[in-house]
């Protein structure tokens, strides 16, 4: 502990001291990381493989899935490594590393639920128009500008990261690095400009939510005008799906980062966080 000060990386506390806890919970990482990379791959084969599934919306749910095997990717393996050899340690780059990949994912994952959302929109309310506005080429030019896009959170985290000097115990209360728990360790003011970034990322999502809410009320509001019983259940069954996890999402995020304020391990903070890195990526597949 006297040593934290000076080395040049983090100790990432994760959940427990205890050896027993430590191998269970890398256990647990791993069984859902293995289920939902599994779930992830089917996606990706079967909307890549299947000539029947090459329409935007299934386009769409492959780069979705990706994004969250990405996420999954970027955080869960280095602690499951870290519980099974009983070292917290994660070096600076690799800190660096985390919290770009994780908020550049997060962000992907967002703006790909709202180009989803959009297209519902456009299929349901403008059926007429669907082709000429969803056609082949804007749907992977929206898929481009998502993917470069989700480099825009990370690049500007990982620049202002570097202005910050940190002078505490270099201990990071949780099993990956994130920015609360970066900011926390800071010894003066430096940190503001991170949290005006966190704050204009923070803007640009709600700005996505609220795109993602309005095109359901003019679904519901189209859907709800159709006589056809068989019209409802069609359009049901394609958009519910993406509208539970829109705001799983959304609520396990914030209630996750929230909760990284606390000074020391709990079990409430445990679940918060297996539930923003496991439950949205878990869900999405099925």
């Amino acid at each position: 502990m006297r040593n934290m000060t000076t080395m040049s990386g983090f100790l990432l506390t994760g959940f427990s001291d205890n050896r027993e806890l430590q191998i269970l919970h890398a256990l647990l990482f791993l069984v859902t990381y293995l289920l939902g990379s599994a779930g992830h791959f089917i996606i990706l084969i079967i909307t890549t493989l299947d000539p029947q599934l090459q329409s935007p919306m299934y386009y769409f749910l492959k780069h979705l899935s990706l994004l969250d095997f990405s996420s999954l990717s970027a955080t869960v393996p280095q602690y499951i490594d870290n519980s099974l050899e009983g070292s917290g340690y994660i070096s600076y780059t690799q800190c660096l590393l985390q919290v770009f990949f994780f908020t550049a994912f997060a962000w992907g994952a967002v703006a790909i639920l709202t180009v989803m959302s959009y297209d519902r929109y456009v299929a349901i309310c403008l059926p007429l128009h669907y082709e000429v506005i969803m056609s082949p080429r804007k749907c992977r030019l929206a898929v481009t500008v998502v993917w470069l896009s989700s480099g825009i959170p990370g690049t500007l985290y990982i620049a202002t990261i570097f202005s910050i000097r940190f002078c505490s115990a270099k201990i990071i209360h949780q099993f990956f690095c994130n920015i609360p728990q970066l900011l926390k360790l800071s010894c003066s003011n430096d940190y503001l400009i991170v949290i005006g970034v966190a704050g204009f990322l923070s803007a640009m999502s709600f700005a996505c939510f609220i795109g993602i809410v309005l095109s359901y009320v003019h679904i519901f509001s189209t859907v709800f005008r159709m006589p056809s019983a068989e019209g409802w259940s069609k359009v049901f069954s394609t958009c519910l799906p993406h509208l539970f996890v829109v705001p799983v999402f959304l609520s396990t995020g914030s209630c996750a980062y929230l909760n990284t304020t606390s000074n020391s391990p709990t079990a409430l903070g445990f679940l918060f966080s297996y539930l923003l890195q496991v439950l949205p990526p878990i869900c999405n597949p099925v």
